[in-house]
């Protein structure tokens, strides 16, 4: 399962099916490349909110980690079906959906993930602007400059850059616990346990949350492994990364919000490299904020730009997308978003994530479907080349996964808690978020029961698009002969 020197640097393939020749990569790339998206800033910010907005340190951080694992284990049974299919995470949504179906939840997961990449090239401007000595509005074009870099030359790239984030990370995480640790009684603050569920369920939200957002793109970064690797396998390596990067780095938030005297919340990345004091060490520090968002920003920007190559292949039939039209589509995804970012830098920026987070709730329940039909219903057994045909298996709409999936975001609104929206009940349960927990439960149940019943024709096994002959190509499936 070596990489392949033969391999290109810049990734040929966009939306393709990815034939068996060119399958390369190790396990251990999947851990480092979500450990790597994990250890950064953001996740920093949300463990600390679980201790801002109320919670004792003890009960946050077995919330968290509870969260984490529910989560992840989401996450990693999408990470899963990368290898088998070959395919990028969305295109699979059309066995649910149908091949024209399925653009009604990727429109919604594009303008979230755009959203997330605004929201993290506002906090690396910020390190950046501090790193260099310049504004953070320059801060934040320099990082848009370098997530159009690496997003243009693809998978190798991004896995690398992985690689490299999580080994800088680990670094950057040791030290600032150390400082962490000799800056505060850790002891004292565990010893504090006012337990109560509105403030637990909470912290097990968010770490959920947080995790179940990389679904709609991580098998995106595991179809280039080899068709026999182990699912089993797949599923630990992606997840345990995922799971062990987040909590870390959401220890460490929990920590520096309880010892900061509300000095957090505001001020979060002048606040966490503060704990190392000034100099070189700050500057490096501020390096490794700015390094660490690299990995996640260009996630969100990739999987944005496969979503919308998904979107248009699905009504045309057939996408070729050339290198230069690779280019402009990462600049005009990557420029939307530090668009809203230089505009919503100082205000608009927290209610514009209040929004994204509130879409959150459009795509649990998408979630819930996809992986109720991978695994219990058509048991991985997929015909690969009919997902590009409007006419054939899979039809242009399935109705009974748009009706599933409509069901799955109407019966989360009474429970969503965002400055964007609250529903009716969120104050009847100490207003916690338990808008994930139904948009994956109801939706799956539902879904199973109906398609026990309902569901269309299954193959006896997975097709695959034949392979001889293969030569790289560039439309959306065909890879067929």
């Amino acid at each position: 399962m070596a990489a392949n020197d033969t391999t290109p640097l810049i990734e040929r393939r966009s939306i393709d099916y990815i034939p068996e020749a060119e399958r390369h990569g190790r396990l251990l790339s999947q851990f480092t490349l979500w450990m790597g998206a994990n250890l950064q800033i953001t996740a920093i910010v949300t463990g600390a909110l679980a201790v801002v907005l109320g919670g004792d340190v003890f009960w946050s951080l077995i919330g968290l980690l509870i969260g984490q694992l529910i989560g992840g284990g989401v996450m990693a049974l999408h990470a899963a079906q990368g290898p088998k299919l070959g395919l990028p995470q969305m295109i699979s949504s059309r066995v649910q959906f149908g091949v024209y179906g399925a653009a009604i939840p990727i429109v919604l997961v594009c303008l979230m993930y755009l959203g997330f990449t605004a929201t993290g090239t506002v906090l690396s401007g910020q390190a950046l602007g501090q790193l260099f000595g310049v504004s953070d509005s320059v801060g934040i074009l320099i990082f848009a400059s370098v997530i159009v870099l690496v997003t243009v030359l693809g998978y190798r790239v991004i896995h690398f850059i992985g690689r490299v984030a999580s080994v800088i990370g680990v670094i950057a995480f040791v030290y600032l616990f150390s400082r962490l640790m000799s800056q505060t009684d850790v002891g004292a603050l565990l010893q504090i346990r006012h337990f109560s569920w509105s403030s637990f369920l909470l912290a097990v939200s968010l770490a959920a949350s947080w995790q179940i957002a990389f679904g709609p793109y991580v098998a995106d970064y595991s179809r280039y492994l080899p068709n026999k690797t182990s699912s089993l396998k797949t599923f630990f390596a992606a997840g345990a990364g995922s799971v062990i990067g987040a909590q870390v780095a959401m220890v460490l938030g929990v920590f520096a919000a309880a010892m900061s005297n509300g000095q957090f919340a505001g001020h979060e990345v002048a606040y966490i490299v503060g704990l190392s004091g000034t100099g070189a060490t700050a500057a490096l520090l501020y390096f490794s904020i700015a390094f660490g968002k690299v990995t996640i920003s260009t996630l969100n920007s990739y999987g944005s730009f496969m979503c919308i190559a998904t979107i248009i292949s699905g009504f045309r039939g057939r996408l070729e997308v050339t290198r230069l039209q690779r280019l402009v589509f990462v600049l005009v995804i990557v420029g939307t978003a530090t668009l809203i970012a230089l505009l919503g830098q100082h205000s608009f920026l927290g209610a514009f994530k209040s929004f994204i987070l509130f879409l959150l709730a459009f795509f649990t329940p998408w979630s819930a479907i996809n992986l109720v039909d991978y695994y219990c219903i058509t048991r991985e057994r997929y015909d690969v080349p009919a997902l590009a045909d409007p006419n054939g298996r899979y039809g242009r709409w399935n109705l009974l996964g748009i009706s599933v999936y409509v069901f799955g975001v109407l019966v989360q609104l009474p429970f969503i808690s965002t400055k964007f929206y609250t529903g009716p009940l969120v104050a009847a349960l100490g207003d916690v978020d338990i808008s994930w927990i139904i948009g994956l439960v109801l939706p799956a149940a539902l879904y199973y029961v109906c398609a026990k019943k309902w569901h269309g024709t299954v193959p006896d096994h997975l097709i695959l698009p034949i392979e001889q002959g293969a030569a790289p190509t560039t439309n959306g499936l065909a890879a067929q002969a």
